[in-house]
């Protein structure tokens, strides 16, 4: 391929990344083009200098090398307004905690953020395929249901040390309910938490066509069933359980969270306790109901969700979708929430997450933190870069917030006298 048209690819990639296409057509194609490509911005344009570079000479100042060469400083001036836009997402994130928690959050924490806790670890950036860490031990294929591989987890925690007690992060992948696997989602994260002392459950569920909702929400509350019975035997805490999941994973976790103890969607294990203490969802679906109004909902909800994820049509059923939109489940009875979207994500209109933020807020008697990122794409995190290095460290801190404060709650409860309200004391 000639310089031209390397760099005519890279200036229409740059192009989409910075402003993509949306709408039910475009969005799809415009995700595919941008998600991995706006996350690899840095390297991206180191590629693009070093091909530039070699194209000074005079010999190949002809007409096209130097159209070539035009294109090249464009892509360079947008790459770079990328890589800026990744580098602020710290401040979003930061912003979002502050505002959602206080900014006397930092008090609650084992140690306030250094500036090299802050800093963009470049080094770590430099080959973002290469996802091991080796403070990590990772347990795989374990069985949590009858579903054959659909029906097992995976289990990260510290490699060395005895482990008891530990915080819970339970992940549910992504991939439109029909796809997707345990061990490609949410990696970096994981890896993060366990390195430093959480104990982290990443599982699969049955997927559609196969499966017909709520087949997949209710793996996910036997996965939480599981949990609470299991758990223990690796380091974790049973009664204190963190879930997150982006996309489709997003959507299972949120509902997971505000809906608890929904008999219906527990068949065989109805007894057991399904709360979880926070939910951490990314670029989720709230609203299968279209109740938003939005357009792309409505779209999503009859070209997509109905044909496909609950089989049935919003005419002939549509309390199955009511009862599937986490929007339409908020009842003031939620945990807390830290709700992430990206403000360029084709696939999800960020005015989802717009709308089911705002719907807490409303209503419930929890805490609520959004981080709305610009620039960021659908699936944004899937490896590490720039932008997700941010973002996975204030989800640490926004979780060794909360961990804290659960305990600190549970010890103030503990001394409270027999009979008080829970809180009793606390309140004292």
């Amino acid at each position: 391929m000639s310089f031209l048209r390397r760099q005519a690819v890279i200036a229409a990639l740059t192009a989409n990344a910075l402003r993509p296409l949306t709408g039910q057509r475009a969005g799809i194609p415009a995700f595919a083009a941008g998600w991995m490509y706006g996350e690899l911005a840095p390297q991206v344009l180191a590629l693009t200098a070093a091909d530039t570079a070699l194209h000074l000479s005079p010999l190949r100042r002809g007409p096209r090398s130097r159209l070539g060469l035009a294109l090249a400083a464009g892509s360079a001036l947008g790459l770079a307004h990328l890589v800026r836009q990744s580098q602020r997402a710290r401040h979003h994130v930061e912003d979002a905690l502050v505002e959602g928690l206080g900014v006397e959050y930092v008090e609650q924490l084992d140690a306030p953020p250094t500036p090299a806790d802050l800093a963009t670890p470049w080094r770590q950036l430099l080959n973002p395929l290469w996802m091991r860490e080796r403070r990590v031990h990772v347990e795989r294929d374990i069985a949590y249901s009858t579903y054959g591989r659909r029906g097992m987890l995976d289990i990260y925690r510290p490699a060395e040390g005895d482990l008891s007690g530990a915080p819970v992060l339970l992940q549910v992948h992504g991939g439109a309910w029909m796809t997707g696997r345990k061990d490609r989602q949410a990696i970096p994260l994981m890896q993060h938490m366990a390195a430093r002392g959480w104990v982290c459950v990443a599982i699969n569920y049955r997927l559609s066509p196969r499966a017909v909702f709520p087949d997949h929400i209710v793996d996910v509350k036997r996965a939480i069933a599981w949990i609470k019975e299991h758990i223990a035997e690796y380091g974790g805490d049973p009664d204190y359980i963190v879930i997150t999941g982006g996309s489709a994973g997003g959507h299972l976790c949120a509902l997971a969270a505000v809906t608890p103890n929904e008999a219906e969607w527990q068949p065989g294990f109805e007894e057991v306790d399904t709360t979880v203490q926070a939910a951490v969802p990314h670029y989720g679906v709230y609203d299968f109901a279209g109740s938003t109004g939005l357009r792309s909902a409505v779209g999503m909800r009859d070209t997509f969700l109905a044909p496909r994820v609950l089989r049935t049509t919003w005419k002939r059923e549509p309390e199955k979708f009511e009862a599937a939109s986490p929007i339409l489940r908020v009842d003031g009875d939620e945990p807390d929430f830290f709700v992430i979207h990206g403000a360029s994500d084709t696939l999800v209109d960020v005015g989802q997450a717009r709308a089911f933020v705002d719907r807490l807020r409303e209503v419930s008697n929890s805490s609520v933190v959004y981080a709305e990122l610009p620039g960021a794409q659908h699936a944004f995190d899937t490896f590490p870069s720039i932008r997700s290095a941010h973002v996975v460290r204030a989800i640490e801190r926004y979780l060794n917030w909360h961990w804290n404060s659960w305990r600190q709650g549970r010890e103030v409860d503990a001394g409270a006298a027999p009979g008080d309200e829970p809180g009793t004391a606390a309140r004292a």
